[in-house]
């Protein structure tokens, strides 16, 4: 079975910041382009993020659109895409939002935090192990033979990081706010790492777009500009 295509989303201050210091979520994104990003999970079959963004921002990951819920089951679908998250600690309680909302769930972790986390998850979530660590081809191939063909990735940083320096993302859109953040201890869209082509690689916009004060930047990480070919 193929690999699901990979979208990462993310939401961006203009210096590159997906949240601030503060104990409060930061809202980067305006009503429209959540409504945005609501109907592109009304499109594809899973949503992940990593399990530092479930433990800071206890979301339900979910359509909030009941006529984008309707219209999925009409085609054949679930209400809801499968909910997918990644931890290489098991550091998961089960009384977070993720489990108790919304359809199937999925767990990917390291073959010694499996069984823990098996037990404290049980009715909540199917485990999977993807070895002695973190594999994320190994999780893609996984979700491929589950009948997954497209996946969004949320989040947070060192997910990110890992599709796009592992050339495992398709697509990225990046939600860029009118904010400047400026904490040194603030969470990044991206961790330090060796990205495929180096830093004078340019990635292929495919659009640009306002939605309402936030900019819309569409990029597919694999293809070229084609000024650089």
């Amino acid at each position: 079975m193929s690999r699901p295509y990979v979208l990462l989303s993310v939401a961006t201050s203009v210096d590159g910041f997906i949240d601030d210091a503060g104990a409060q979520r930061l809202l980067l994104s305006n009503a429209a382009d959540f409504d945005r990003v609501d109907q592109v999970r009304a499109d594809y079959d899973a949503i992940m993020i990593g399990a530092g963004t479930m433990r800071a921002d206890n979301p339900r990951l979910l359509v909030n659109s009941e006529e984008r819920r309707a219209a999925r089951v009409a085609e054949g679908r679930p209400a809801y895409p499968v909910k997918v998250t990644v931890t290489a600690t098991g550091n998961l309680d089960s009384g977070l939002n993720f489990w108790h909302h919304g359809g199937d769930k999925l767990v990917y972790t390291t073959e010694d935090r499996a069984s823990a986390l098996k037990e404290r998850l049980a009715g909540l979530a199917e485990v999977v192990s993807t070895g002695p660590e973190i594999d994320f081809g190994a999780l893609l191939d996984d979700l491929g033979r589950r009948g997954v063909r497209r996946l969004m990735v949320e989040g947070g940083g060192q997910v990110h990081t890992a599709f796009l320096s592992q050339g495992l993302a398709d697509e990225l859109h990046m939600a860029v706010a009118p904010l400047l953040v400026g904490q040194s201890d603030a969470p990044r869209f991206l961790h330090p790492a060796v990205y495929p082509g180096g830093p004078t690689r340019r990635m292929r916009l495919a659009e640009a777009r306002t939605v309402g004060d936030v900019v819309l930047l569409r990029y597919l990480p694999k293809e070229e500009s084609p000024d650089e070919r």
